[in-house]
């Protein structure tokens, strides 16, 4: 690497730090843990002192939040210049990077980061949607108000994935102490609908027109084009999942389409879907998903077990056709047009057969009591 230039140093490098990690927590580390002056920073970087030096405070003024401060932490042991072998010509930042890694713990890949992040973030953008962590945990998880007195627990992740994204700054914590709880930012809103985007894009074949979508409002509707050469608009945002979309629509008497009791048979067919570990299935039919049961690494602990039992009733209960639209747009989150397309059905008929379906579902959920529960 050449003077002059200050790079992230990439997981394929062999480089201490990964590539994922932000420039400004890159100038701190370099300054705290290598020693590089503000001056010599901002001369490879190739912008003035006094924003280098602004990084810098601000990064310490985050270290009291408990995943920042811990990432710094993990980032720190990694690029800690060595006591010999470094070039007096080279500048510390760039030493730094040449520290033999082979006794450490691989560093977090950026497709790993963006794949649960995905899953997490999702989960944050929900209402009332937080994520819990304690010091001493090695595990975060995400708890939401479900409007009982009772919390429910929707996701569980890695600290060091929690980190990651607390040194992105997608998620803050406004409430620190022992148990330290933290809300998705605007930035982990935009990261959100940037990943969404991006994978909408690879769904449907043109992953190249990514870059248009980057930097969107969170909330700003997007269109799609069609193979006719029409323009459709998506009548649901990234965060939003398509039952609550047609939980706003109205039927002939003004009512609300689904009531509040169908929405939440259907999340919690998609929370354990989720808690079960199934979210990376490729699965479309009920058919092939009884299938994949047998294909499927062993559960990590009893609670995700019991997770993939109560999809596999639930969906078995459902049959073909109505499990196959609640899977597709409860568990995968597809769009009902879409849905109707897959399945051949007539345009306008989804809606009706996901309302049945969700009405069976949450008589099986009703009569099922507690065990139909998430776990608390």
């Amino acid at each position: 690497m050449a003077n002059g230039s200050i790079k992230p140093f990439g997981n394929e490098g062999g480089g201490a730090v990964p590539s994922w990690v932000p420039r400004a927590a890159l100038h701190y580390l370099a300054h705290t843990e290598s020693g590089a002056s503000i001056r010599a920073i901002a001369r490879e970087a190739g912008c003035h002192a006094s924003t280098i030096l602004r990084q810098i405070r601000a990064c310490e003024t985050r270290r009291d939040d408990l995943l920042f401060d811990h990432a710094l932490r993990r980032l720190g042991q990694r690029v800690a210049a060595p006591a010999t072998g470094s070039s007096t010509k080279e500048s510390p930042m760039i030493a730094c990077s040449k520290k033999p890694d082979h006794q450490q713990k691989a560093p977090l890949t950026e497709e790993r980061l963006s794949a649960e992040s995905l899953r997490i973030l999702r989960r944050l953008s929900e209402p009332g949607a937080l994520l819990a962590v304690a010091q001493s945990m090695k595990k975060a998880i995400v708890i939401r108000d479900a409007g009982t007195d009772k919390e429910v627990r929707t996701a569980v992740v890695d600290t060091e994935i929690a980190e990651a994204m607390a040194l992105k700054q997608w998620i803050s914590c406004d409430t620190p102490g022992r148990v330290s709880r933290y809300q998705i930012t605007r930035e982990g809103r935009l990261a959100l609908n940037s990943m969404m985007a991006g994978m909408e894009n690879r769904a449907s074949g043109f992953a190249e027109a990514r870059a248009q979508f980057q930097g969107k409002p969170f909330f700003e509707p997007r269109e799609a084009s069609e193979q006719s050469g029409t323009r459709k608009r998506i009548r649901y945002s990234s965060a939003e999942t398509p039952i609550a979309a047609l939980a706003r629509r109205k039927d002939k008497d003004g009512r609300p389409f689904l009531s509040q009791e169908l929405v939440r048979a259907g999340e919690r067919l998609r929370e354990d879907y989720e808690l079960a570990g199934l979210n990376r299935l490729n699965c479309r039919t009920v058919d092939s998903f009884v299938k994949s049961q047998a294909h499927l690494p062993q559960a990590v602990d009893r609670s995700q077990s019991a997770a993939r039992e109560r999809v596999l009733i639930a969906l078995r209960e459902l049959g073909p056709g109505l499990g196959d639209v609640a899977l597709n747009c409860c568990c995968h989150l597809e769009g009902l047009e879409k849905a109707e397309k897959r399945m051949g059905w007539s345009a306008r008929s989804g809606k009706i057969v996901l309302r049945i379906a969700l009405q069976r579902l949450k008589r099986q959920y009703e009569s099922a009591g507690e065990q139909a529960g998430l776990m608390g």
